[in-house]
């Protein structure tokens, strides 16, 4: 069996905290699916065009050009990475708690599972990198309203620029969450609904086995009286 991956205590707290039924994480799965495609969609859209705004060799000609998709391309990317700091450690502590050894040895996720070493460290880090965001916008609304918006869209850039590291690595880790996690709860709910079938046949093979009652054994007839001796004259 592959070990689940170590993190910092507090992380490691909260995914505990957040385990639970699959009914109560089931709905988050779809969102973490679509946000993994969506940085490869931003991915794969950058790289169709970034080559021309460069040279033969993988230089710039385009300085300006190449600059503004990078950014287009952080920017989208972002986006993903949020919903995935919304719901993936939700969904992440409740496929550790679901998942069997088997399910890591062999299966249909077993590649997906080892995919999951190091998305903790992943959410950790651009978890902390969006609490640095919100603090600066918090000083902004502090000592610069007037100007607000024209430095927050610098701190944005900068944000989603040191962002796209992470939105990369959910762009694998992410997907890899969401497949095992939708593969985990139709098996819990396959498992809840051959429950009342299997309990039917449990009652079934319980009735059949039943010893029958043993026969009742008829009384004895009663005993003849014997004849009076007769008296002699």
């Amino acid at each position: 069996m592959i070990n689940s991956p170590s993190s910092s205590s507090g992380f490691r707290e909260e995914q505990m905290e957040t385990a639970s039924d699959p009914l109560a994480w089931r709905q988050h799965v779809p969102a973490l699916a679509a946000a993994a495609a969506g940085i490869r969609r931003a991915s794969d859209a950058w790289d169709a065009v970034s080559d021309s705004f460069c040279d033969d060799v993988g230089w710039p000609i385009d300085e300006k050009g190449y600059e503004a998709g990078k950014v287009a391309r952080d920017a989208e990317a972002w986006k993903h990475v949020e919903v995935f700091l919304d719901h993936g450690p939700e969904v992440l502590a409740s496929v550790r708690a679901t998942a069997r050894d088997a399910d890591y040895a062999e299966g249909p996720i077993s590649k997906d599972l080892r995919r999951l070493h190091g998305i903790d460290t992943t959410l950790e880090q651009a978890g902390r990198l969006h609490e640095e965001w919100e603090q600066v916008m918090a000083l902004m609304d502090a000592s610069q309203p007037g100007s607000r918006e024209l430095y927050a869209d610098e701190a944005r850039q900068v944000r989603n620029g040191e962002g796209w590291h992470y939105a990369d690595e959910l762009s694998y880790q992410g997907a890899a969450l969401a497949q095992a996690a939708d593969y985990l709860v139709t098996r819990a709910d396959q498992d809840r609904s051959a429950s009342p079938d299997r309990a039917q046949a449990a009652r079934a093979r319980s009735t059949t086995g039943t010893r029958p009652a043993p026969p009742t054994i008829p009384p004895a007839p009663p005993t003849a009286h014997p004849a009076s001796p007769r008296r002699s004259r």
